[in-house]
């Protein structure tokens, strides 16, 4: 489906465009869950659409293994009877780092993200015996942000590491709070002159991964206008959408427009300024996902 030059439509509900399409490529935070609760009604859209037949597959720039992202929706209160897939930037990331077997790592992260590791060959080290960083965030997402890691960012560059980047995002909402995440120390790496790749959205490893699990649970490879992206963030979801060929749905988020995801009604101007640009333009937009 192509987006003839005009404003972007606001929708009250996909249910008239869902059926152009048989598979949604569908953002989790910001469109199923804003980090501590779900949305209702996005919740029942994929219900709907895949009792329709339609496939869903969750792409998520979480920093983990898909695994442990299915476990943290079931706690929140998403089913997986809304989806049929996960595919994260944590997936992706685990296949760079496949590749690059034996060698020792320091990792740049919380705690909570040592799943990334589990089951590869590598070694994790301090940052003196370091061969790369594998970055997955920061220590402390709620009291630090990328102004904290100056000095480290500093000795990391001084070493001379290329740095591979779990979480592209710059930031995501956690119930009413923005947080920063692993892509602004990217993005900050690589202002001081640092080498850093980035396998989650919008970059092609994982909507490979993604197209090729797709062609798993179908049996045969998708046409890419047969597939919808959804998402939130304009230079993930939205950059890798148009980068990969594929349409997408903006879902409006605190990320881009104040008051988003409320009973405040989405502008159609407020949308078209977003993206007027940026040379992308998706086929629709919704205040939040709903059938």
């Amino acid at each position: 489906m192509t987006m003839a030059r005009r404003q972007i439509p606001i929708l009250s509900s996909i249910a008239g465009l869902a059926g152009s399409y048989s598979v949604w490529l569908c953002d989790i935070w910001g469109v199923m869950h804003n980090g501590e609760t779900p949305f209702p009604d996005a919740v029942h859209a994929c219900l709907r659409f895949r009792a329709e037949g339609g496939l869903v597959l969750l792409l998520s720039n979480s920093p983990r293994p898909s695994e442990p992202v299915m476990s943290q929706l079931n706690g929140i209160g998403v089913p997986d009877t809304a989806y049929d897939a996960i595919v994260t930037s944590g997936d992706a990331t685990r296949n760079l780092m496949s590749e690059k077997p034996g060698q020792r790592v320091f990792h740049l992260g919380p705690e909570r993200d040592r799943p990334l590791f589990e089951g590869l060959d590598v070694k994790l080290v301090d940052l003196e015996e370091a061969e790369y960083v594998l970055l997955s965030g920061l220590y402390d997402d709620l009291s630090e942000t990328p102004d904290d890691y100056a000095d480290l960012l500093a000795q990391i560059k001084l070493r001379g590491l290329a740095m591979i980047c779990a979480n592209p995002d710059l930031q995501v909402e956690r119930g009413s709070r923005l947080i920063y995440c692993a892509g602004a120390l990217g993005a900050a790496y690589e202002k001081i002159g640092g080498e850093v790749v980035y396998p989650g959205k919008p970059h092609k490893p994982i909507y490979d991964l993604a197209l090729a699990r797709i062609a798993g649970l179908k049996g045969a490879k998708v046409p890419r206008g047969e597939i919808l992206c959804i998402g939130d963030g304009l230079r993930t979801d939205m950059a890798g959408a148009f980068a990969a060929r594929m349409d997408a749905l903006y879902v409006a988020s605190a990320l881009h427009i104040d008051g988003a995801n409320s009973n405040t009604p989405l502008e159609a101007s407020t949308v078209s300024a977003l993206f007027r640009e940026s040379g992308i333009k998706p086929v629709a937009a919704q205040n939040g996902l709903a059938w």
